[in-house]
Parts: structure tokens; sequence; C-alpha cells
């Protein structure tokens, strides 16, 4: 008999019995909430007079829609000084753990779960936002779910689930100088298709993967649902444990031991059945460039813009290169940019603004680029200035913000103007995601995005390292 994969076993243990529907009836370990998606699920428990089931097991912060610059209450933006005070009143409410504006555990959802410890290996979680597959760099499955799934969660601790394949992606070898683990997202979305993960888990390895510190890997699984997975995992392995013990929400002493003996356990077996197999060669991996209006669009530094002909839906790309006013065949290198923005739940934790810092320090940001630094968490940003990152961002003329989703969405003030192009260490360069409907974000690495704000233009920052 076939050994089982990561994704079988925690499945199966946290399998609550099949629904009539055929689903599965999964028992939720981790429930993650934030300000826009749970204020609809807390209307809809009071409307049954339910309460929430396993008040434990949920934690709630507030992320999308905070100012960067200005936190002061009220918001200036009335939406958002609404939603803040309907999660503040729900969280009183129903007796959930919060970290507000004023607490040192504020922070995007997606950053505070691993850096708290909540996030643990063989967990299941589940969190109202897209992005959710971030925690699966622990060996966790975790799930972006829509408000009403938030709903579920919070009265029962479970959700029903259709079961995935689960398809297992290796990036053998080495990366080169200068590529980062934002460049082997972008690459293996734009290999396999913003679609391809559809109806699949990935499953991340090879000794690159294995390479990798946590933040990486958290980066790596961040844009899982960027290639259609909803789900994205890395086997845990010691530097996952040596990331874990310590923080707040870990187990000490021999509770820690079972614990690991837990974790251990949870990982694929050496002779796992996988549903698909692909492998890439860390060395044909460099500097990626989003030019379209997904993120699968991408092409490497050296590369020109590909021929929409080229690509297998043909009128997407023309409809992108409608959109960015691009010609096909040009070089993406040497694209001019107005905004460069670092961070997000995707690159918003402390490895990535020590990369930025050190392609930033001593130099200037061009003097027609808007440049903002927002770190991902309150702890982030403590641990950051400790360092002195700060001055070497703000000496370099970038501005340092407070932590937030700040430009990835642009659900708060940090958005893009009129055409404006964006370099951005975000996830998304949907049409309008950075708050202008005619704007334009080019994704790359924070590196990338730290040397394109010193050039004015998309260089390649390996003229840096």
């Amino acid at each position: 008999m076939a050994g089982r994969t990561l994704y079988d076993k925690i499945w199966e243990s946290h399998t609550v019995g099949v629904l009539p529907t055929g689903q599965t009836q999964l028992f939720i370990g981790l429930h993650l909430i934030h300000e826009i998606t749970t204020a609809p699920a807390f209307d809809m428990l009071r409307e049954k007079g339910m309460d929430v089931a396993f008040r434990e097991r949920t934690f709630a912060t507030v992320d999308h829609i905070v100012p960067t610059d200005r936190r002061k209450r009220p918001f200036l933006d009335d939406e958002a000084e609404l939603l803040i005070q309907a999660l503040e009143n729900n969280v009183k409410q129903f007796g959930v753990e919060f970290f507000g504006l004023d607490s040192i555990n504020q922070g995007i959802v997606h950053v505070i779960g691993p850096q708290l410890g909540l996030t643990q290996p063989g967990m299941t979680l589940a969190c109202g936002d897209s992005h959710t597959s971030t925690h699966g760099a622990f060996g966790t499955l975790a799930f972006g779910i829509g408000t009403s799934q938030v709903r579920d969660v919070l009265a029962t601790q479970t959700l029903a689930m259709d079961k995935l394949q689960v398809r297992r992606i290796n990036i053998t070898g080495a990366l080169g100088t200068g590529v980062y683990a934002k460049d082997v997202t972008l690459y293996i979305i734009r290999r396999l298709g913003v679609g391809g993960g559809k109806g699949f888990a990935y499953e991340y390895g090879g000794a690159v993967i294995d390479n990798m510190n946590m933040e990486e890997r958290m980066t790596v699984c961040n844009m899982s649902i960027e290639g259609g997975a909803l789900v994205g995992y890395v086997n845990p392995d010691q530097t996952t444990f040596d990331y874990l013990k310590g923080r707040p929400h870990v187990p000490t002493g021999e509770a820690f031991e079972r614990a690991l003996a837990y974790w251990k356990s949870v990982a694929s077996d050496a002779d796992a059945k996988f549903d698909d197999i692909v492998s890439y060669d860390g060395k044909e991996i460099e500097p990626t460039v989003t030019w379209g209006i997904n993120p699968g669009q991408s092409v490497g530094i050296s590369e020109n813009l590909p021929k929409p002909q080229d690509y297998s839906d043909p009128e997407g790309a023309k409809k992108a290169y409608e959109h960015m006013g691009w010609t096909p065949g040009a070089a993406i290198a040497g694209t001019p940019i107005d905004v460069a923005f670092i961070g997000s739940c995707t690159n918003g934790r402390l490895d990535d603004l020590r990369v930025a810092a050190r392609i930033a320090k001593g130099r200037k940001v061009n003097s027609k680029v808007r440049a903002l630094v927002v770190p991902g968490s309150v702890e982030v940003k403590r641990l950051a200035e400790q360092e002195g990152l700060d001055k070497v961002f703000s000496e370099a003329g970038f501005q340092w913000r407070d932590a937030g989703c700040s430009m990835c969405l642009a659900m708060n003030p940090d958005k893009l103007n009129g055409r404006e192009v964006s370099a951005s260490s975000s996830n998304r360069n949907f049409i309008g995601r950075q708050g202008s409907p005619t704007g334009r974000t080019l994704l790359m690495s924070p590196a990338m995005v730290a040397a394109a704000a010193l050039n004015g233009k998309v260089v390649d920052v390996r003229q840096y390292e």
C-alpha cells in the first residue's frame, strides 16, 4: 500500500463525517478573522441566536482598512471606521481575542498567525481571506473561505468541503544570485497557469524549498491561490520546528516534545502517492516581473514581452496589453515606474525588509518615484527598527509606515493615482487592485522593487547583488 501525503493525513484526522451531499465535514483547528468578511457572519449568528462554538480557537485582528500613516480614530474614511467598529463590537460581544490597533500583536492576519505560534503543523486553519494558503508553509491545511463559511466556522468549528487532489511541485538544484522566493512562485504560476491548480492542493518540495527559511516558504505558499490551488503546503522539518519553538502559543517542556512528535508524523511518507508531479530546475529561474493583469502573465528580467498568440489565452493577453499599454516584443527591463510598494502578506515580513534594505542602503530613491515600506505587523516593525532598517529606508527616500495591508489592495488611503505604474511586492496585479481603475501593477520581489525605486524603472537586481 502506497504511503500517504500530509494532505491525506490531516484530512483524515480532522474528518467529522461525510455529509449527504458527499462532502466531508472537516473540523477546523484554528480560525483567524479580520474586519472585512466577518460583520455579516456575526449578524447571521445573532439572527439564529447562536454563539461562537470554540472561541478559544478564534483570533481576530484588523489589517485591510488600517491607514498606515495616520492611525488616529476615528478614521478619515467613514466606511473603514464603521468596519473596525463592527469588528470591535462583535469580538467584545462574542468573547473573541482581538489584536486591535493598540495591541503589540496587531498586523496582517497571515503575518501574525505564524509570528505568534498560532499556526502549527498538522492543523486545519481557515480565514476569510484568499491568501490563507500562506499558513501551509508550516505543514498546515489552510483554507481561504467566504463570509457564509466564516459563519459556519464560528457556529460549528467545521466546514463542508470536497477533497482535493495533490500535486507535488519539486524545485530542484539551487537558486542563482538575486533570485528569491517571489521569483519561484511567479515562475510556477507562469508555467502551470492561473487556473492550473484548480482542484489541487500543491505540495512544494525539492532542494530549493528545503533550503528556504520559513518566511520564504510563506511567500511561496501565499500565492498558491494565484495559481488556482486552494491549498499549498510544505512538509514540516527542522526549519519549521526551530522557527516555532519559544513562540507565545507554542507548547513548552514535555508538551512541546509531544507536539513535535505529532508534527513529524504528519509529513508526507517517503512513498506517498501523488495525483500529479512536476519538477523545475532552480537555476532556470531568474528575477521575474509580471507585465499583465494576472500573476501568470510574467517574464524573466532578461526577456521581452510575449506575443498574445504565445499564450493559451490570447484574448486575455490582448486585454492585458490594452490595459497596460505595452508593446509585444518590448523589453520588460527599463519599464518606467511611478510607485514602489514593499509590504503585504506576501512580502511584508522581517526577512523581506532586510533584503530590500540591503539594496537601498546608501542609495537614493529616484526623485520621480513615490516609495512606501509597510511592515506586515507591529512586531515586524519593532524588530526592523531595532535593526535600524527604518533609518536605511528613510535615508534612501522611502516612506516608513505603520503595519497594515496598505497598497496591496488599497482598502485604505494607500492607492495608485490614475495611470501610475507600481513596482509591487504584493500578490495581485488585477485591474484596479491597487486603488485606481486605470493603474498598472508590476509584481516582483522586494529586492526588485527596491532596485526599481532607486532607478525609476525596472532593472535587474543582480547588478546590486
